[in-house]
């Protein structure tokens, strides 16, 4: 008798089309998370369509007869970003997406970005009939002051609700963020947590061969800031702050990791620092285990994946009482908080705090135990619910189970 293996999965698998103007190898916390999301989506048998610019005329587009039947790839039209131009923003595509979407049919279309291309993605999506769900993670509208443009905060912001307002659910990362854009009218909000992956930063990356490198002994308090370095990441408190240290510590060393537009004017003013550019990985990871104390001052984050990446590594982290902050850090005991903004407080706490070595020593110990409640894969199962859930709320069936193997070419 033939005898046949019936499965019952936890959930249908879905095809998924996921829009994004920036992903890996990109480097920053829209294109780590989104791929992490994206890994976790595939371990749970879901085939995902990805979607996103090229970064120049020379990439190839995908094939569907990529060599991972589970996921498929597709480059769009993209222009460099001014100011950013390792960074790609995506065209308008709604034909080319209609046309896609028209031939491999997806069950969930999911915008991450708001860029021109996520506007066209939803707009095609609507002209389907497609179910649609979306990312708030970047607060582009809080961006403007830092680039002498403020006038167009208004504007950005009318358009990142009519395009969130559009789709069944937005995906936010913390509670606090979800009160605040409900009262300036946004509609349909989930929390969403972010993450952060405990084995690759880890205390136990701690290098003192890269703390020589650095010019740092046994006894120097090295101080960690980890971001682009441009305007909007408060890098001047960063600054001030460490001054601040100094002069507590005359033996402390500063270490930016990360580069961006602000890179000169930071090391003109900072000529003792130590800049080691763009790191990634592993290399990430031990720097952060060979640091002693976290600075972040930074006010336009919708989280900061740098805050959950230092706790895991076992570092105390001084930061602004919203985003990530707010949600995992309790002052004093796993880290140190002060009130949204207030720069002269940031400077302060910061001279304070050094002047207990074992306190931070604590601290960092505490952090490292929060974090290890931020796994990728209870934050990719939430995810996975809350695409379910406003897919039904909408009336659209899941497709049938997939079988591994068996999805190839959508």
């Amino acid at each position: 008798m033939l005898e046949v293996e019936i499965r019952h999965p936890v959930q249908p698998s879905l095809r998924l089309a996921v829009v994004t103007e920036t992903y890996t190898p990109d480097v920053n916390g829209v294109a780590m998370t989104i791929a992490r999301v994206v890994e976790g989506l595939r371990a749970r048998n879901h085939s995902i369509q990805l979607i996103r610019p090229r970064r120049d005329r020379a990439t190839p587009q995908a094939s569907p007869d990529d060599a991972d039947p589970g996921f498929h790839e597709v480059l769009l039209r993209g222009l460099p970003i001014p100011r950013y131009p390792h960074l790609t923003m995506g065209l308008p595509s709604k034909k080319a997406l209609v046309e896609l979407w028209s031939r491999q049919r997806p069950d969930l279309v999911h915008i991450v970005t708001e860029g021109p291309l996520g506007w066209s993605a939803l707009q095609a999506a609507r002209r389907l009939k497609l179910p649609v769900t979306s990312d708030f993670r970047t607060n582009f509208h809080t961006y403007m002051r830092h680039y002498g443009v403020g006038w167009l905060r208004r504007p950005i912001f009318s358009y990142l609700r009519k395009l969130h307002n559009q789709t069944l659910c937005t995906f936010v990362p913390t509670e606090a963020l979800k009160q605040s854009l409900l009262a300036c009218g946004f509609l349909n909000l989930k929390v969403v947590a972010r993450g952060v992956d405990t084995r690759l930063f880890d205390p136990a990356r701690r290098s003192e061969a890269l703390r020589a490198e650095w010019g740092a002994g046994p006894d120097t308090l090295v101080v960690l800031h980890v971001g682009r370095l441009a305007a909007e990441k408060n890098l001047a408190t960063v600054v001030r702050a460490f001054e601040a240290i100094r002069r507590q510590r005359p033996d402390s060393l500063l270490v930016f990791v990360g580069d961006g537009p602000a890179r000169r004017e930071t090391e003109a003013r900072c000529p003792d620092a130590r800049f080691a550019g763009m790191v990634t990985g592993e290399p990430l990871a031990t720097h952060y285990a060979s640091a002693d104390f976290f600075l972040f001052p930074s006010t336009t984050e919708t989280f900061g994946n740098v805050t959950t990446e230092a706790m895991a590594s076992g570092l105390p982290v001084l930061a602004y009482d919203y985003a990530a902050a707010a949600e995992y850090l309790r002052d004093g005991q796993n880290g140190l908080l002060v009130p949204f903004g207030q720069d002269d407080a940031f400077v302060a706490r910061a001279a304070a705090a050094v002047s207990g070595a074992d306190e931070l020593r604590e601290m960092g110990r505490a952090a490292r135990y929060t974090a290890q409640g931020l796994q990728w894969e209870q934050i990719v199962a939430q995810i996975e619910q809350a695409m379910l859930s406003a897919m039904r709320g909408q009336g659209a069936a899941p497709s049938p189970t997939l079988v591994p193997g068996r999805i190839g070419g959508w």
